[in-house]
């Protein structure tokens, strides 16, 4: 039997498979089922993979889809990752605009499906999956996550041999080691309210997020 899911998200990896439900349910929706979900999340192991013509032709092509969205990070190229994704999308979606809107995009294709991309952390800046988590750091704990960085610069200085790429991904992990528990993973990190997911900071992805998905109560 072929499962039908209305709403279907597309992501680049498993960290994004499991924090986004967790950051949408902190913020009033019942994400459901892991057979029944409110929004259902496909991985494609990487950029490269997802960032397909004929991947998101298929996509939009599936039976009984009313909405399909798109989550991708800007890693350190903002514009050129906006263009690429673009590009993929034209062959099904040929009037998208040319700049990514900040409050993300939402489209609707000529057969009517609503059609979203979201560029973590923000539509605008470089960054990742987590530097938008960082968005979510309470504000009491601002002295340690500036620290948290100060190490890691130290210790990148020191030999540490983490690409400049992944800055993000070290500075937030060193700081959720110094949390109890340490070492959460990111989306024990929101579930377990170590991480604030309804800070202000993250509500303009929640709101492109239950747009998208018609899921605004």
């Amino acid at each position: 039997m072929v499962v039908i899911y209305p709403r279907v998200l597309l992501v680049e990896g498993k960290q994004d498979r499991f924090v986004i439900p967790e950051v949408i349910e902190a913020n009033g929706i019942n994400w459901g089922t892991s057979k029944n979900p409110i929004v259902f999340i496909r991985e494609y192991d990487g950029y490269q993979k997802l960032v397909n013509p004929d991947v998101i032709s298929t996509e939009l092509q599936a039976s009984g889809l009313s909405a399909l969205g798109i989550m991708v990070d800007a890693d350190d190229n903002p514009v050129g990752r906006w263009q690429s994704i673009k590009n993929a999308s034209l062959k099904s979606i040929p009037d998208l605009p040319e700049a990514l809107p900040e409050e993300g995009l939402i489209h609707t294709t000529p057969t009517g499906i609503q059609f979203g991309i979201w560029m973590m952390p923000d539509n605008k800046m470089r960054g990742m999956l987590e530097t938008f988590l960082t968005y979510m750091i309470p504000t009491d704990s601002e002295v340690l996550w500036q620290f948290a960085q100060s190490a890691t610069n130290e210790a990148q200085r020191k030999g540490a041999v983490f690409t400049d790429t992944h800055f993000d991904k070290a500075n937030i992990y060193t700081w959720l080691a110094w949390q109890d528990p340490p070492g959460r993973q990111l989306h024990q990190a929101v579930m377990e309210r170590i991480l604030h997911p309804n800070h202000p900071k993250a509500q303009r992805f929640v709101t492109w997020f239950k747009t998208l998905y018609g899921l605004i109560q």
